[in-house]
């Protein structure tokens, strides 16, 4: 149950962040590197991350992998 907690807090907290920024799925997987259909996967919990992933979103919102990952408030 914990997993789930935390695949669905990377997935609303993506898309809140992205969102935050002003930005479309299309225009963050631009600035990052990733397809638009990667986003919507994980924006809409039908996949998690790796962690090389996280970190380069962590560092691209400039937040800790620990809140992306709903570990840390």
């Amino acid at each position: 149950m914990e997993y789930n907690h935390n695949m669905n807090a990377f997935s609303e907290r993506l898309k809140e962040l992205r969102l935050e920024k002003g930005l479309t799925q299309v225009e963050l997987a631009k600035a990052t590197g990733f397809t638009q259909p990667a986003i919507a996967r994980w924006e809409n919990g039908l996949q998690i991350p790796n962690i090389e992933t996280a970190i380069v979103f962590a560092k691209f919102f400039e937040v800790t992998t620990d809140y992306l990952l709903g570990l840390d408030k």
